[in-house]
């Protein structure tokens, strides 16, 4: 489907999301690439990849006492919206009025 051919933006919405996942699995696999042989493939005619490491902390909440982990005043509520892409129920043709041949 092409962006002329998107009825509504349900539809349009689900491509772009197809498409977005097409590309990350494509960027996955570069960066695989790319991390397996560092040496080769990061000069590139217009652009320059680079591997950096990060370092960073993460919280663990699993490894805290069942009690905390229980007591509602550490907990809060949020609500948010999300759109979510489903298949379209699949609906039988609307009848159409046949045409009446009358022979003398």
């Amino acid at each position: 489907m092409h962006k002329a051919d998107a009825a509504n933006p349900a539809d349009e919405l689900a491509e772009v999301r197809a498409a977005i996942a097409r590309l990350r699995l494509r960027e996955a696999r570069l960066c695989a690439t790319i991390l397996a042989g560092p040496d080769s493939g990061l000069e590139g005619r217009h652009f320059r990849a680079e591997v950096a490491e990060r370092r960073f902390r993460l919280f663990d909440a699993a490894r805290l006492p069942e009690t905390v982990l229980a007591d509602p005043r550490y907990w809060s509520e949020s609500v948010t919206q999300e759109v979510r892409c489903l298949p379209a129920a699949v609906t039988a043709a609307p009848s159409r009025p046949r045409r009446l041949w009358i022979v003398h």
